[in-house]
């Protein structure tokens, strides 16, 4: 396995479709890239969970997940599981996101992640950010749709924990979900540990890749 690095990352943008899906899908690998790089600037756009509970949680949680980083997030209120008879005004907020943005690296949902709003959102995305890097992040879910990812994040076993313990931490209104638990989190992290040749992981699918070997 060849591990090649992004270069210097300054921007960052994460996109998720419900609060919780970045901190699950990237979590490790935001905390990894927080860490190495202070003040690195964070730009974190969700669809849904706006004005409520939902909201709260999410923006304490990227706060820890982004620790000393500046980091801008917006929350908004489309309704869960109707992304696609809201088509534009997700389209209209990723766009929104682009304006505002340009990313070294972009953590989004895969493009064949099972779940409608996740998929929606990520066929969105690499039509708003068609020359930037993007990592499609995976998400355990009862769909079984985890496929074979094609870039992976190590995550020293420290990160890991700390993930896990954030998640537990910060989506209170998510712990009777019969799959939102240690064993699943560190379970995957594991076994994407064991695809790259480290104690965990986070795996990403990745569409479209530009080298730049010659510099």
């Amino acid at each position: 396995m060849i591990g090649l690095g992004a270069g210097r990352l300054d921007r960052v943008a994460a996109v998720g479709a419900h609060c919780d899906d970045i901190a699950i899908g990237a979590g490790g690998t935001l905390l990894t890239l927080c860490q190495a790089r202070p003040g690195l600037r964070v730009d974190a756009l969700v669809l849904s969970g706006g004005g409520g509970e939902r909201e709260r949680e999410e923006r304490a949680a990227l706060a820890a997940f982004c620790p000393d980083a500046d980091l801008r997030l917006t929350v908004l209120k489309l309704p869960d599981g109707r992304l696609p008879a809201h088509w534009e005004e997700a389209k209209t907020a990723v766009e929104e996101l682009r304006e505002r943005t340009d990313p070294d690296l972009l953590l989004a949902p895969r493009t064949d992640d099972a779940h409608q709003d996740h998929r929606g959102l990520a066929k969105l995305v690499t039509t708003a950010f068609r020359d930037h890097l993007v990592l499609g992040y995976e998400i355990v879910k009862w769909d079984g749709d985890l496929g074979r990812p094609t870039a992976y994040q190590p995550l020293a076993p420290e990160t890991a924990e700390r993930k896990v313990r954030l998640l537990q931490e910060h989506y209170p209104s998510q712990r009777h979900r019969p799959w939102y638990d240690r064993e699943a989190f560190l379970g995957l992290a594991r076994i994407r540990g064991i695809e790259c040749h480290a104690r965990y992981a986070e795996a990403f699918a990745v569409t479209k890749l530009t080298l730049n070997l010659g510099d």
